[in-house]
């Protein structure tokens, strides 16, 4: 009988700075052969628009060849469904002819910040992303958020995408619906260094398939409905010496942020304009990165506190566990849009430069930042986040620290790819620009 699946492709995907994995397929049978050279790839994709066009001028045009090379570490294989074909891809390296790591891949930048983290200051970085998302499809109307009605409605979702992990080599921590309407989320265990920002990038493509095979559609969208919840992405992070001991944790200091810990976070504080370019990077991020969203309405650190850019999460004092193996902190300003590998990459090298300047660790905040006077928060040294995506690319363009870690290609091309996608939104009201986005996210 004739496989009516037909025959297996193995997908090479570049996961690009505009947060999607994109690439090529070639036959099961070449795989071998291919997974020393790659398949080949032109720069100027790097500056394709989530909208479609390609963002001009961009450093490359018509110009130059690349090669995807898959990252084996990366390899997923999940094959669920009798009567579809294995879903089967690897993340890739964008490599020059010459094999080098090319200048503008976002995961080569990481991988250089992770081993400056590692060589400068003797850490490692060990993180986690939670991923929030809409399910559509599956129901005409939205149950209430958090019940076992929502989970048995979605079901079998959580089910498969557990199944579909596991088959992946990913270890999942919660599923849960989320607050918004039809919302969900989805956290797997924290995982050092470049892995945790692949793993990001292969769940939203499971949770995409997952959804794909029910006939309901999944989106990452940073909100749907400028009224409605926002998905974030919120990144926990803690790190670790190089005999992999725990050092995010000292209980005599405020917030039990050991002084290491505290001065990373007041690099990230001090460039988080700038970071906001990449991790909240479309133009209605900006909707839900206002207080009372319980987003990241203001930038600070805060313990225990929704409202705030960077948060101490809390920590259990039962069940025999560590609270220096608990402790973490928690950015709060990404959301689904972002490239996991492009934020991490600035998060690390914000946080590093703080490490480097010995930056005084930043005060805690308790209570909702709004509450306070306008001296008050200055004194602190609490500010809002952009307020646009306009603002946040001028403050990326205006970065130092950034302008000497970043290569300029990259640089270059992710700003005229927002930027053209600023114009094509330019006269299109939230509602629809909100549309557009789910329709790619």
């Amino acid at each position: 009988m004739n496989d009516l699946r037909g025959d297996e492709l193995v997908a090479f995907l570049y996961a690009d700075a505009a947060g999607l994995n994109r690439g090529r397929a070639v036959p099961l049978a070449d795989l071998e052969q291919r997974l020393a050279t790659g398949v080949g790839w032109v720069p100027a994709d790097q500056a394709i628009t989530a909208l479609g066009p390609l963002g001009e001028p961009n450093p490359w045009g018509a110009l130059g060849d690349l090669r995807l090379v898959p990252a084996i570490e990366t390899q997923t294989r999940v094959d669920l469904w009798p009567t579809v074909p294995p879903l089967h891809f690897y993340l890739c390296d964008a490599r020059t002819l010459d094999g080098e790591t090319w200048d503008a891949c976002p995961r080569g930048l990481l991988r250089s910040a992770l081993d400056r983290l590692r060589d400068e200051a003797g850490l490692s970085l060990w993180s986690a992303f939670e991923h929030e998302f809409v399910l559509g499809g599956h129901v005409p109307t939205p149950p209430p958020a958090f019940t076992m009605e929502a989970f048995r409605l979605a079901a079998p979702f959580g089910e498969q995408l557990a199944a579909a992990l596991r088959q992946a080599g990913h270890e999942l921590d919660t599923f849960l619906p989320e607050y918004g309407a039809n919302q969900f989320e989805v956290t797997c265990a924290p995982r050092e260094g470049i892995a945790a920002a692949d793993e990001a990038s292969i769940v939203r493509e499971l949770v995409r398939e997952v959804a794909r095979r029910q006939g309901w559609r999944a989106t990452f969208a940073p909100i749907l409905d400028p009224d409605g919840s926002g998905n974030g992405v919120h990144i926990h992070f803690s790190f670790r010496d190089g005999s992999g001991a725990p050092v995010t944790y000292d209980a005599k200091r405020p917030g039990r942020l050991s002084l290491v810990a505290g001065r990373f976070a007041a690099g990230v504080l001090r460039h988080l304009p700038a970071i906001c370019a990449v991790a909240a990077p479309t133009t209605v991020s900006y909707v839900r990165l206002v207080p009372h969203r319980w987003s990241a309405g203001w930038s600070c650190l805060g313990e225990w506190n929704r409202e705030t850019v960077l948060r101490i999460p809390e920590t259990i004092s039962f069940g025999g566990v560590d609270p220096a193996v608990q402790l973490n902190l928690e950015f709060r300003a990404a959301d689904g849009a972002c490239s996991p590998h492009f934020t991490l990459a600035l998060l690390v090298i914000a946080g590093l430069a703080g490490i480097g300047e010995d930056l005084e660790p930043p005060p805690l905040i308790t209570g909702d930042p709004e509450a306070l006077s306008e001296s008050e928060r200055a004194g602190l040294g609490v500010t809002r986040p952009p307020a646009s995506l306009t603002e946040a690319l001028e403050a990326f363009d205006a970065d130092e620290l950034f302008a000497a870690e970043v290569p300029a290609e990259l640089r270059e091309g992710y700003g005229a790819m927002k930027r053209r996608e600023m114009e094509i939104l330019e006269n299109v009201p939230s509602d629809e620009a909100c549309r557009r986005y789910a329709s790619v996210y």
